[in-house]
């Protein structure tokens, strides 16, 4: 699994109801440098294409999940709990995670909290493979960097199967966005109460 690592900016607030939200974006056609190069090896960028996550964004059956540092262990929200919901734009990947208040009171959401009130957790980073060959005909392609900026090979996704988005540290990408607010943006419609909230 891959897990390529996007800046973000990250602001909190709690609701009404006890969660608290977490709004995300993660851009489109936003070259990150995956390796610098030397030791005879050429500089590596990749991007996305819109709408590239399509295939586990559409099916009902297929989870994703909101992690800390990519651990399946610190679980923050997830697509089949109700919690994780996405809008997929031409733009961006838009997400909202709602955190109960039983996910608030876990260990890995304060360490997460301490290490975002420090500055020190801002980045977005997806776990996810490439589509095989056999689902998707030109899942992803490598070309030449135009030569007036660079001579790196670039890596466009067009098909990735993704698993899951990690809060993490060192962000490669610039242009994410990380927000956790009161109220919900307007880009995403939830269900009145998340799957997992719904026994209150």
């Amino acid at each position: 699994m891959e897990a390529p690592i996007f800046n973000g900016g990250l602001e909190m607030r709690a609701a009404g109801d006890g969660t608290r939200r977490l709004h995300g974006r993660f851009p489109y056609m936003n070259r990150a440098t995956i390796h610098s190069g030397g030791k005879g090896r050429r500089p590596q960028k990749e991007q996305f294409a819109p709408h590239s996550f399509t295939f586990a964004l559409d099916d009902p059956d297929r989870d994703i999940n909101l992690l800390v540092g990519h651990s399946f262990d610190k679980p923050l929200a997830s697509k089949r709990a109700g919690t994780l919901l996405f809008n997929d734009t031409d733009e961006a990947l838009l997400f909202e995670a709602i955190i109960v208040p039983e996910i608030q009171e876990s260990t890995w959401w304060k360490d997460f909290t301490a290490a975002f009130l420090s500055g020190l957790m801002i980045g977005i980073s997806p776990g996810f493979r490439v589509a095989p060959p056999e689902a998707v005909e030109e899942a992803e392609t490598v070309e030449e960097e135009d030569p007036e900026e660079g001579n790196a090979l670039i890596r466009t996704i067009f098909a990735a199967i993704l698993f899951e988005m990690s809060i993490v540290t060192r962000p490669a990408y610039q242009g994410t966005e990380l927000d956790m607010r009161q109220l919900d943006s307007g880009l995403i419609l939830p269900n009145p109460k998340p799957a997992a909230y719904r026994w209150r």
